[in-house]
């Protein structure tokens, strides 16, 4: 993976504009002031510093919410102390039509490349951010609405449906639990309003999503079409403030914010890989400048290993599967660093060259947090085991073993767990699970060409692969499962799913289903955006 001068342009100028739907502003729903005795207080730091990518607006106000999903664990994380917020105060904050004091709601304007086609103007069509929350640490943390209604951005009916919202919930969480940076919701709401999607009307829904930022790519595809360099300067320097503090001020911080993000975008993608995790829909703009995993429409969960696992149905060509992830992220990466061209160097080529330079980077960037982490799942990553196998041994190690996996449609998540096993002395925990070569009966005979017997003897610690494989993942079955019944009304398969994932490395006692693959014979897995 490597980037060159040539795929590098400047965007076109053509200034999009955040002017429509300016004057219905005045035409906005009803709101109340969060008592104060809430305790919640916003910032309106990205509305008043880039207004020019920000438009006012106002969350519907539906006549009868219902809190369906609290975060108890995120909320004592951002300090809101949830016995202030009683029903049906609560709903009306996750709402947005109880607004805490500084809260100045606007809908985020950005553009993007949307499966490799450019739309210079996208923007919060259905979203809005509510504004800026300061943690108990002093960070600031975006308080985010989605399916709030129609905004100027709008291209559909700008609400949401309830699956699609508790969904978001759960892989947040679930992706948080393993350790992967990711955006979470501080609750969902349902609002009692009937929306229709496929054909059917289902229940309506708002998500109240918690993130570093909402910064996209796309954020800076939008500032640099604007044309006016100003904007371009203040976004960025924003950015840095928010996601790398330590560079502000400096006269290269433009080039060391293009650095941080390939260094986050890297590290990012290969923990999905990691995990077996596909995201569906790597547009510019669901790609943030934090490095944390942001909208949870298609994404799903490998079962068998396939790197051309590709489960959205938007996705025809299979752009986004599982092991195009990383190539996708590079050429985001390249998207990101054309519209900093003009604050990397006074001249255009020298411009590029630099932004080449910093995009070269991400291969080696990636690599070594995929190697890294994989070192752990295989149980190498002690001094021991950096010893015995290094890390060209480790590459073809693993080349070996991810072909035996895919050859054999072996299930990711279940395989690494039965790797753990035979670590730590079982000698029938990879039957079943990988053929024995020649028809031997050792522990060493599993896989093709050798690379078990390589493995074992490097004496891999099965306490730190336990430690770096879960047991429990959203299986994409079970969590259908959950949200299906949640649409009837039945919250206990979703409330007991969210529970297991909580902890997805340790072993629990009565949820061997939830550790299981979906049953072999059953449809293929689709998942759908939800707009």
């Amino acid at each position: 993976m490597s980037a060159d001068a040539e795929s590098i342009e400047p965007l076109p100028t053509e200034p999009p504009s955040t002017e429509s739907g300016r004057a219905d502003a005045e035409r906005t729903e009803p709101v109340d002031a969060l008592p104060v005795s809430a305790g919640i207080v916003l910032e309106h730091d990205f509305a008043s510093r880039l207004p020019e990518l920000a438009v006012p607006w106002r969350a519907f106000r539906p006549e009868e919410p219902r809190t369906l999903a609290w975060n108890d664990a995120l909320a004592a994380e951002l300090g809101i102390d949830a016995d202030r917020l009683p029903e049906p105060l609560r709903a009306r904050f996750l709402l947005g039509n109880a607004l805490p004091q500084g809260s100045a709601p606007v809908a985020q304007a950005y553009a993007g490349h949307q499966f490799g086609g450019y739309s210079p103007r996208l923007g919060d069509g259905r979203a809005l951010l509510l504004g800026e929350l300061r943690d108990p640490s002093g960070r600031l943390r975006d308080l985010h609405l989605k399916g709030s209604g129609r905004t100027p951005f709008a291209r559909a009916d700008g609400f949401a449906a309830v699956a699609p919202m508790l969904r978001e919930y759960l892989m947040g969480e679930a992706m948080a639990a393993l350790g992967v940076p990711t955006t979470r919701a501080l609750g969902v709401v349902a609002t009692g309003r009937r929306v229709p999607r496929d054909g059917e009307l289902r229940d309506g829904a708002v998500l109240a999503r918690v993130a570093s930022s909402h910064l996209r790519v796309g954020s800076f595809q939008f500032a640099r079409g604007l044309g006016d360099a100003e904007v371009l300067v203040r976004l960025a320097d924003y950015a840095v403030e928010r996601h790398a503090p330590e560079l502000a001020g400096a006269p290269d911080r433009y080039v060391g914010l293009l650095d941080a993000v390939v260094r986050a975008q890297a590290g990012l993608v290969a923990q999905w890989v990691l995990v077996g995790f596909v995201h569906g829909v790597m547009n510019t703009d669901n790609m943030t400048i934090s490095g944390e995993t942001i909208d949870y429409g298609p994404c799903a969960f490998i079962d068998a290993f396939d790197p051309a696992a590709s489960f959205s149905s938007i996705d025809h060509q299979g752009r986004y599967a599982f092991g195009n992830q990383p190539s996708i992220a590079l050429w985001n990466l390249t998207r990101f660093a054309e519209t900093l061209l003009p604050l990397l160097a006074p001249d255009v080529e020298t411009a590029k060259s630099t932004a080449v330079a910093s995009l070269d980077r991400f291969g080696g960037l990636y690599n070594d947090a995929w190697m890294a982490g994989m070192r752990g799942k295989l149980g190498l990553a002690h001094a021991a085991g950096r010893a015995a196998v290094d890390d060209r041994a480790l590459a073809e190690l693993t080349a070996d073993m991810l072909t035996d996996l895919q050859r054999h449609r072996i299930d990711y998540t279940s395989f690494f767990r039965a790797l753990g096993r035979a670590a730590a002395g079982d000698p029938t925990a990879l039957d079943g699970v990988l053929p024995r070569e020649g028809g031997g009966s050792g522990a060493g005979d599993w896989g093709s060409g050798g690379w078990v017997q390589r493995w074992l003897g490097a004496g891999p610690d099965a306490g730190e692969m336990d430690r770096a494989n879960p047991l429990y993942i959203p299986r994409n079955h079970l969590v259908e499962e959950a949200l299906a019944a949640a649409e009837r009304g039945d919250f206990g398969p979703f409330s007991r799913l969210l529970d297991v994932l909580a902890r997805p490395f340790e072993e629990q006692s009565g949820n061997e289903r939830y550790e299981r693959p979906a049953p072999e014979g059953g449809p293929a897995h689709v998942t759908f955006c939800g707009t």
